[in-house]
Parts: structure tokens; C-alpha cells; sequence
């Protein structure tokens, strides 16, 4: 939603590069070039670019994804970017997930763990300015549309459709619960609490739906693989509009697959509706999306409103810390960082007034 604080000289950063690949690969020399910082979001530092190095195989080039563990402009209480690599690396064969090329926890070489993956290449749906207003999503006929949208969640439905959950079993939550949501609910709670010096906008409704959060927690013990970011915003589509790749799983966890599902929705509507723009015809809005998600997984949603409480909640808590790391670090106007908290505060709100 916003560009990453990163201050690496480019210069610096190839040179610490072409050391450090050069001992991992065994080789004298690795070409480092083409660095560039892209739009991203504050949980990891990103910058793309390309190695190109000679071995006893031959010439090889190689378009990489650089990301590296924050310091100290973290949105989550404890990143991880090793774990990142691993959940990523485990579910390739599942759905479409970029290769992890190279992960290393050392701090001595960027001050902080770091992995590598190959690039790979599509479009992405923009968050700002909203695909909903702009960008190549609006450029498409509704049907195309329809299908960009319809190929994202199918894959959601892929993801949830994972059945051997033994390798995946270090998404678990760690803490007391004696289900998943229990689990992954009190982590919420902690991180709320965590981020107590920044809930200054709309304090009230994140109160609110905190407590919601844990007197209304439904009896749900099922557990399937959660992506924790699902969104169009983090996928990449190819030219055939299929999905090249599925991005950002660093809240990956394991619990009720309507985490997911309702996520997607509050995203959405925190993109489109919650900033006055028109929905696009070919992307369904929540009813629509809800039934597409049953039509294609064959499982029915429960407890649908809970789980659109308790994502506003999460998205209430990044966004505040958001505001607060996007005024610190001069990227924003207090006033203009608050509106990503209000936006979906007012979305959090309207579902807890509808449940009374």
C-alpha cells in the first residue's frame, strides 16, 4: 500500500552481493546489475535485479527478488524472513509461488535474515491508485475481468484445498488454544496489544472489535493452510490472465479457510467502496464472491460475520501501525496516513452494527 523505507546505496548493496554469491556459488565473480527498489509495503525490504556469473556449466543469468528482514520499521511484532522462504518453498507444487533461490539468516551480510527468489514476471493488480480506478485490471473487458477474478480465487480455493497438512505444520500459531482460531485469536490480541501506541485513530471500533473477537469466537477446530494476505494485490497474472505467482506470506498460519475468504472481501471493499470509487463489472462484490468461493471449493462458510469482524480488526491494527511508520518516516501527512485506518474502520464498524 505504500513504498518500503529503504535507504541501501545501490552501489554498496551489488558490491555486498557479488561477495557474497560469488562464496555461495563458488565462484570468482558474480555480475551484479539492473537494481531497483519497486513500490512495496513495509514488511520487507524488496529490491529486484539481476546476477549473471560463469561456472564450470557454463554462463548463467539469473532475474532475482531480494528480500530482506526489517529492522526497524517491522508492521508485525516478530518477522520473519526465513520463514517466509520456508512457507513459500513448501507449497511450491501446490499453487503457483515464485522459486526460492538462496535463504540465509546471517545478519552480517545485510544486518538482517534474507532470502532470494527468482523473478518472476506478470502484472500485478495495483492498490494505489486502485485497480478498481486504474491499471491494466480496468483496461479489460468485464468478462476478462471476470476471469482475472475468478483465476485468483481459484487458486485461494487451491490453497485451501491442501489436504496433507503434515509438512505444513509449522504454520501452527505457537501459544495456548485448544483450536487453531484459538490460537491464531490470541496472537491478534497480543499484537493489539503490542501496538497499543499507535491505535489513535478510531481507538473505539478497534476496541470494539477486539472484544468481539474474543467473546464471540465461534467453536470452529477446522484448520487448512491460511495465506493470511489473500488478495488480488498480491497476486501476479499472466498474459493469458492465469496466475504466474502468489506473493506476501508472511501471516501464513493454519486455521478456518474463511480468514481467507473474508479478508479477500474487507480488501477489496477497503479499495473500492471505502474510497468512493465504482466497483469494476466483472469483479463480484461480497454476496457474489462468498457464493463463487462455495460454487468452486464444494464447502459451505459459517460464521462468515465473525470472521469480517476479525479481519477488519487485523487490517485495523496494520493500518495503524502503517500510519504511524508512513509519518515517521516523512512518506506522509498525518492527516493522510489516518485515512488508511478510518477507511476500514468504517467498513469494521458497519459489521458490527449489523450484529447487533
Amino acid at each position: 500500500m505504500s513504498s518500503a523505507v529503504t535507504s541501501r546505496d545501490p552501489d554498496e548493496t551489488a558490491a555486498t552481493l557479488d561477495r557474497y554469491l560469488s562464496s555461495r556459488l563458488g565462484v570468482e565473480h558474480v555480475a551484479i546489475s539492473e537494481l531497483a527498489v519497486p513500490k512495496a509495503g513495509f514488511s520487507n525490504e524488496t529490491i529486484l535485479g539481476r546476477a549473471a556469473w560463469t561456472d564450470a556449466e557454463g554462463p548463467h543469468d539469473k532475474e532475482f527478488v531480494l528480500r530482506i528482514q526489517p529492522t526497524g520499521h517491522q508492521l508485525f511484532v516478530t518477522p520473519d524472513a526465513i520463514r517466509q522462504a520456508h512457507v513459500v518453498s513448501s507449497l511450491a507444487g501446490h499453487v503457483p509461488v515464485p522459486n526460492v533461490w538462496l535463504t540465509d539468516a546471517d545478519p552480517a551480510v545485510f544486518g538482517a535474515p534474507f532470502y532470494l527468489m527468482e523473478r518472476t514476471h506478470g502484472r500485478v493488480p495495483s492498490d494505489v491508485p486502485t485497480f478498481h480506478k486504474r491499471g491494466w485490471v480496468a483496461e479489460l473487458p468485464e468478462q476478462q475481468q471476470r476471469t482475472v477474478h475468478e483465476n485468483g480465487l481459484r487458486e485461494l480455493v487451491r490453497l485451501h484445498g491442501i489436504t496433507d497438512l503434515a509438512p505444513f505444520q509449522f504454520l501452527d500459531t505457537p501459544g495456548d488454544g485448544a483450536t487453531a482460531l484459538e490460537r491464531y485469536v490470541r496472537h491478534i490480541h497480543g499484537w493489539y496489544e503490542w501496538c497499543a501506541p499507535v491505535r489513535v485513530h478510531a481507538p473505539e471500533v478497534i476496541d470494539r472489535a477486539m472484544e468481539y473477537a474474543l467473546s464471540e469466537m465461534p467453536k470452529d477446530d477446522s484448520a487448512t493452510i491460511v495465506w493470511g494476505d489473500a488478495r488480488m494485490g498480491n497476486i501476479m497474472f499472466a498474459d493469458d490472465l492465469s496466475v504466474a505467482a502468489m506473493f506476501d506470506w508472511e501471516g501464513a498460519t493454519l486455521g478456518p479457510p474463511e480468514i481467507d475468504v473474508a479478508w479477500w472481501v474487507l480488501f477489496d471493499e477497503f479499495l473500492c467502496e471505502s474510497r468512493g470509487a465504482t466497483r469494476l463489472p466483472g469483479i463480484a462484490g461480497r454476496r457474489d464472491f462468498f457464493a463463487k468461493y462455495e460454487e468452486f471449493s464444494g464447502r459451505e462458510l459459517r460464521n462468515i460475520e465473525y470472521y469480517s469482524v476479525l479481519g477488519g480488526l487485523v487490517l485495523s491494527i496494520i493500518n495503524s501501525r502503517l500510519a504511524d511508520l508512513l509519518v515517521r518516516s516523512g512518506a506522509s501527512e498525518p492527516a493522510v496516513a489516518a485515512k488508511f485506518v478510518t477507511w476500514v474502520t468504517d467498513i469494521t464498524t458497519g459489521h458490527l452494527d449489523a450484529l447487533g
